[in-house]
């Protein structure tokens, strides 16, 4: 078999692997050997770039150059339906579409997922397009962040589907796959997300693709538009949809009554709470397609559809009392801590109260009776209080003045809503803290350390900061309880290869406030040296690309500590890197400073990604789709007849690869 049999092989075999696995739930080999065939993939596509594929399965894993999103016109306008909360209202809407109609109908009764809205188009059973909602008339283009959801079809199976065609559904990011992105959110300070959907919308407007993928969201679609469908109903045509490889709701069922509506209704009012990702209400759809469109639009939404809101739930129970926990940043943050009650499925027995302004505006009281809701939020909240139940001479909640775990006076900054504690080089849980996020997976990346153990070492008195870490010995680890050879060893080694990760991590890895991992990219490449940085000035820093004031005032506060200039350097002393590889560096110009560039059709000289590679090395900014804002179009052979067409409408340029080596130097 030639590479480019394989290669054709393999796409076909890892298609069918995605959807057996995340469609059918039903895996025929091991998630190692789909990691092996994947790379086996990756390897020969990186060797035979002529080969390309938008649609190929290697899609999935993202890429981390940044897209901007163009916006696109909805074919078919994504209006919003009309909720209702009662069953009194729904009985409006069944009578009202029964006397328009005049005749028997079906109601289409579904889930309604509480996610972002997606359509999706497919030309000849191929994924072309992505767009969000936006405003309804307009989206914006995801179509590569997409890509990375593994439910979403990338090439359509079977036979049937109309050569074009449109289908609409519903992203989602599972209450597993979100109570483990807060988790880490919380462990790094970050704010947390309130809900699934916001954390899926958040992600899907991700201008990196790569973590896209990582999060892992879902996605159920749920309608079908286009000139040649299968059948005129609704529920038929999805049916057909999931035979084409779709993760459409098994749960979706036709009613021929308004006692069958409401029978559903309250059949998942109830057995939502066991479903993998939130849902919010149920949404009641004529199914006719024919009836659709007799039934006709109001100006805002359909006449032939509605959806049924459920009620947030909703408990009340007593404050027992509020506690304080500091973070590695020194924000401290109040939580209310509650007489167990069931809510959602769960027992809830705290909830945040995020800072002293919703203490006050809830006025709380020591035993009050407070209304804790879930709804769509997996965190709890207090929404308010039961004053007739207000014990007398109970005392006011107020917020405390100096840090629980040190004493330190607590300081509020202007323009922050939270109180902090400055010291920084004493106090626990900021010393903890900032060593637990600097040996997570995106820093430091160090195998065999977590939380407990970062908190038992400390305890012993082994580690007082990051640089620590470099001078244990496997022989201070294995006297420790819990603690073997084995796994001492594994500490050591892991703590050694973190001295290869490369200098944009480490500079993420410190903690500096506010440099998350784009902004230590972007740091690192703009000052490729830690003593370029200590040195660089307010003006050379919110002179950087994304770097405001706050940012560059945070960095610079950073590197005026004595404390942290002294740690920086016991990690160099220790290996670590602290400037950026000489082949990142090297060659760099500005000769395409300020331009935006989009990549189309296959390459002699070089591959697509070495390209890309190369425009931002010259300072240019790869973008995947043609706009107004496009600079030129870098073009090989065999480039889209849209994007040609599209390039001429808006009087863009078109350079060869020649033209382009030449204009960058080579």
């Amino acid at each position: 078999m030639t590479e480019t049999e394989r290669i054709h092989q393999l796409r076909k075999e890892l298609h069918a692997h995605n959807h057996n696995y995340y469609i059918l739930n039903a895996p025929t080999i091991s998630d190692q050997e789909f990691d092996r065939l994947m790379r086996e993939l990756q390897d020969l596509e990186a060797k035979h770039p002529e080969l390309y594929d938008e649609n190929s399965p290697s899609v999935r894993v993202g890429s981390d150059l940044n897209k901007e999103f163009r916006q696109v016109e909805h074919r078919y306008p994504m209006l919003s339906l009309g909720n209702t909360y009662s069953e009194t209202e729904v009985t409006e809407f069944y009578e009202r579409v029964r006397k328009s109609l005049n005749e028997d109908f079906e109601i289409c009764c579904e889930l309604k997922f509480d996610g972002t809205s997606i359509s999706l188009t497919y030309e000849d059973g191929r994924l072309v397009q992505a767009v969000t909602r936006g405003d309804g008339v307009r989206g914006d283009d995801v179509t590569d962040n997409v890509k990375t959801i593994r439910s979403i079809p990338l090439m359509l199976q079977g036979t049937g589907y109309p050569k074009s065609f449109e289908i609409r559904g519903e992203i989602l990011m599972p209450w597993k796959v979100f109570e483990e992105l807060n988790r880490e959110r919380e462990l790094k300070e970050e704010p947390l997300f309130a809900n699934p959907r916001n954390a899926a919308s958040g992600t899907l407007k991700s201008q990196n693709s790569a973590v896209v993928a990582s999060r892992k969201l879902d996605a159920y679609l749920y309608y079908l538009l286009g000139e040649d469908l299968p059948h005129d109903g609704h529920y038929e045509n999805l049916q057909e949809a999931a035979k084409w490889g779709f993760k459409v709701s098994s749960h979706m069922r036709k009613a021929r009554s308004l006692q069958e509506v409401f029978d559903f209704i309250n059949h998942w009012d109830t057995e939502r709470k066991n479903l993998p990702v939130a849902t919010d209400g149920i949404v009641l759809k004529v199914n006719s397609q024919r009836q659709q469109r007799n039934l006709g639009y109001t100006a805002k939404s359909p006449r032939w559809a509605i959806a049924y809101k459920f009620q947030a739930e909703r408990a009340l129970t007593r404050l027992e009392k509020v506690t304080y926990q500091v973070g590695r940043t020194g924000a401290v943050t109040p939580v209310a801590n509650l007489t167990p009650v069931q809510l959602s499925g769960t027992v809830v027995k705290r909830a945040s109260l995020h800072n002293a302004d919703i203490i006050a505006s809830l006025d709380l009281h020591l035993g009050d009776m407070v209304y804790v809701e879930k709804g769509g939020e997996i965190i709890p909240k207090i929404t308010g209080v039961d004053l007739a139940s207000r014990p007398a001479g109970s005392g006011k909640v107020t917020f405390i003045t100096n840090c629980p775990e040190c004493g330190t006076r607590l300081v509020r900054y202007e323009d922050e809503a939270a109180y902090y504690c400055t010291n920084e080089s004493t106090c626990p849980p900021q010393i903890k803290g900032r060593i637990e996020h600097f040996i997570s997976r995106r820093a430091m990346n160090i195998e065999g350390l977590g939380p407990e153990t970062v908190d038992q070492f400390f305890q012993e008195g082994m580690i007082h900061d990051a640089a620590d870490l470099y001078s244990l010995q496997a022989a201070d680890i294995c006297r420790l309880e819990r603690m073997g050879q084995k796994s001492a060893e594994n500490i050591i080694r892991g703590i050694e290869r973190s001295k290869q990760v490369p200098y944009e991590r480490v500079l993420f890895a410190l903690g500096i406030r506010f440099v998350g991992e784009t902004v230590a990219k972007k740091v690192a490449r703009a000052f490729p040296s830690i003593d370029k940085l200590e040195a660089a000035t307010l003006d050379d820093l919110i002179h950087v690309d994304e770097i405001g004031e706050k940012i560059a005032r945070s960095i610079l506060h950073y590197f005026h500590d004595e404390k942290n200039k002294t740690l920086v350097g016991r990690l160099r002393e220790a290996g670590l890197q602290m400037e950026a590889a000489e082949e990142d560096t090297s060659g760099h110009t500005d000769r395409l400073q300020g331009q935006s560039v989009v990549i189309s059709g296959v390459f002699a000289r070089h591959s697509r990604d070495e390209y890309k590679t190369l425009i931002e090395k010259h300072g240019g900014k790869n973008v995947g789709s043609i706009s107004k804002k496009t600079s030129f179009i870098l073009a090989g052979e065999n480039m889209g007849p849209s994007k040609l067409e599209k390039a001429g409408k808006l009087g863009v340029r078109i350079v060869s690869e020649d033209e382009f080596l030449e204009m960058i130097g080579e």
